[in-house]
């Protein structure tokens, strides 16, 4: 590579003030540089993006577009002008990098998504691959296309947050309901919740393409006649494993107190439910809902049947406090409540409940699990 002359060149058109000799000369360097661009050095690589950058700044959108579509598919592009391109205002020239670029990283990403375009967004959501930190920006700050765009890509990841609001941007919105139940990676906790919020064209249509969503849009359906079946819940693989793991753990010591804590503090869903269900002797669809339902009260009274301390309680609040939408403060009036409530109060309360829900089949245990021995 011939440094010298090709910076000569460089500070010869950029002195001179003509647009179309600096556009032949980025073209001249675009050449080079993807011509040769495997075997180049970070050395060489890094020489060609100072090179590029300072003609960048002077050139028009339409040669910037065409430099973003000639770099967004080479791995080790330089990756100054690939920033520089990607925050682009012109969609044009930004797309290109956004959608392909290997250069852009889950920073740069993210910072994208949460202060450019809405097509900007629409870019970033058809990569091959998004990270978690990525499509929760997306999900939250995209518009519908955006949103509808990013849950139909296999290659994204989704927190337990992002999914959260998944499941709030799709009531209303049977095709965004849709896409999100197809999605094989959704937990079980928010493919309920979806569930119940979504109308019964979308449950019918998920029951229709995927016999474990048809099993458990049965169970939902059951639900709120009276209950989740157990059956429906066996179907799930989620339940089935922390099925297992609890009675695991009960062989080697009785389910007591300081399980349900840890359960809940490692944000075990079904582990928590099926522990505290033992532990009050109630059916599982008492306790699952209880810990789906957007109020605390039900949770409060079985933890008072449990003899659960205030700790306990709280770690079991904080399991599902987001979907609640509960602030400190509103936790702060739960714990208060939970200290107020009798033993006796919860007993008789916890009674009724368990007369409105139509009992499903025993959940499959074994003798050692039984509460009271």
């Amino acid at each position: 590579m011939r440094t010298l002359p090709l910076l000569d060149e460089l500070e010869a058109a950029l002195a001179s003030g003509s647009n179309p000799r600096r556009i032949e000369m980025l073209t001249r360097i675009t050449d080079l540089f993807v011509g040769g661009a495997p075997v180049y050095s970070d050395t060489q690589i890094g020489l060609f993006d100072d090179v590029m950058v300072r003609l960048v700044q002077t050139i028009e959108a339409k040669a910037r577009a065409r430099l973003a579509h000639r770099l967004a598919p080479i791995a080790n592009a330089p990756a100054s002008i690939i920033q520089m391109l990607a925050f682009d205002d012109d969609i044009d020239v930004a797309h290109p990098v956004l959608s392909q670029s290997e250069r852009l990283g889950e920073r740069e990403l993210a910072a994208n998504a949460a202060s450019k375009s809405q097509q900007h967004l629409a870019a970033i959501a058809q990569r091959k691959s998004l990270s978690e930190a990525v499509t929760d920006v997306l999900v939250e700050r995209g518009d519908r296309d955006v949103v509808h765009s990013v849950v139909k890509n296999s290659g994204a990841r989704f927190s337990d947050a992002g999914f959260r609001m998944l499941v709030k941007r799709s009531i209303g919105d049977d095709a965004l309901a849709t896409e999100v139940g197809r999605r094989p990676d959704i937990p079980r906790p928010h493919f309920l919740m979806l569930l119940e919020k979504a109308s019964s064209a979308v449950r019918a249509r998920l029951a229709a393409e995927n016999p474990l969503a048809g099993a458990i849009v049965e169970g939902v359906v059951a639900e709120v006649a009276g209950g989740i079946r157990s059956e429906v819940r066996n179907a799930s693989p989620d339940f089935a494993a922390a099925q297992a793991d609890v009675e695991r753990q009960n062989r080697i010591r009785r389910i007591g107190e300081a399980e349900i804590y840890q359960y809940a503090r490692d944000r075990k869903f079904e582990e928590t439910a099926i522990a505290l269900s033992l532990l009050c002797d109630t059916p599982i669809d008492v306790v699952e809902r209880a810990l789906l339902d957007p109020g605390a009260e039900i949770v409060l009274i079985l933890a008072k049947v449990a003899d659960l301390s205030s700790t306990t309680t709280k770690a079991i609040l904080l399991l599902r406090a987001a979907d609640r939408g509960m602030s400190a403060n509103d936790l702060d009036q739960a714990l208060m409540s939970f200290n107020r409530l009798q033993p006796e109060t919860a007993r008789r309360v916890l009674g009724f409940f368990r007369t409105r829900v139509k009992k499903p089949a025993e959940l499959v245990v074994p003798p050692a699990l039984a509460v009271n021995g």
